[in-house]
């Protein structure tokens, strides 16, 4: 019955819309990071690289004492969404502050950055748990100046698919759903959602063609498209890219199903990666490491600053 109302659904409201497919299944395991916290890492494993434009995701969760003090970052974006507590954030460029549960940070981390970010405890709240995706900038915007497009939990927009009384609602943190399009404007396509089912249901989501699409269960089980294969907690699906589908048919087979569903432009570019460094080739990154050791070009303060947040 209830497969039969969600292909009724498909067909009815989605008459020119064909589903992509899962092509690979990653579980996400959780593993000691940074100063004390526990991450589950999908993208970025061994067993997933090589999903451009994408180079890690990591849901984290910050115990306390925890968190990962003063660091470098060089050629990516960062986009840190906080799903419970709150993480304060500051740079070596003077900017600071606090992601609530529900915000997001996107930072372009261009020609270099040195930063810090660090869980905020307070007796009797969650602990801070969040997910933090590295997303490779194009090559020409490399060497970009640093910069933020941060969102509380009240402006980012949200989409209702079946109206604001209707069993879905989708976060759009950057892109377009259903209508509804966020101010967050990537260098390099980047769709992201948050969608959140409070009772069984299905919606279908738009992707651009071409687009990378991966999926990340936070909470519930859900299907793909057509296919009865139940999917679970943790898990990251990938999703297939031929030319007759245009997006990504979600049924939620739990009341209460969360998921994180995103999307970006491949980049026809190499990856060179030295730890928090990503750019396209090793004489990049070799200039990289001359102009953090030297203190030049995004990383003047190198051998002189210190973050207040991870030394208080």
């Amino acid at each position: 019955m209830f497969k039969s109302l969600a292909l009724t659904r498909l067909i009815s409201h989605h008459t020119m819309s064909v589903s992509r497919s899962v092509i690979k299944k990653v579980l996400a395991v959780e593993t000691p990071e940074g100063d004390g916290a526990l991450v589950r890492r999908s993208i970025g494993s061994m067993g997933l690289r090589n999903l451009t434009p994408f180079l890690m995701l990591d849901h984290f969760h910050v115990s306390e004492g925890a968190g990962f003090p003063d660091h470098p970052h060089r050629g990516q974006a960062t986009v840190t969404y906080m799903l419970e507590g709150s993480s304060r954030h500051e740079d070596s460029a003077g900017h600071q502050g606090t992601i609530e549960a529900g915000g997001v940070q996107w930072m372009c981390a261009g020609k270099g950055i040195i930063h810090a970010e660090m869980p905020v405890h307070t007796q009797g709240a969650s602990d801070p748990r969040g997910l933090q995706l590295w997303v490779d900038l194009p090559k020409q915007f490399k060497m970009v100046d640093p910069s933020y497009q941060e969102l509380g939990p009240d402006q980012i927009p949200i989409a209702y698919p079946s109206g604001p009384d209707g069993p879905v609602k989708i976060k759009v943190i950057s892109g377009s759903s259903h209508g509804i399009e966020s101010p967050v404007r990537p260098l390099g396509g980047c769709w992201f959602f948050h969608v959140i089912f409070d009772q069984k249901s299905t919606i279908f989501q738009d992707i651009p063609p071409s687009w990378t699409s991966f999926l990340y269960i936070l909470k519930g089980s859900l299907t793909i498209g057509l296919d009865t294969l139940l999917h679970k907690p943790f898990h990251t699906l990938v999703f297939s890219n031929a030319t007759n589908e245009t997006g990504i048919s979600i049924t939620a087979a739990e009341d209460k199903t969360e998921v994180i569903l995103v999307a970006g432009e491949p980049l026809d570019q190499t990856v060179f990666q030295y730890g928090p460094f990503v750019m396209t080739n090793r004489d990049e990154i070799q200039q990289t490491l001359f102009d953090y050791q030297a203190g030049r070009n995004g990383f003047e303060k190198v051998h002189t600053w210190k973050s207040k947040i991870a030394h208080d």
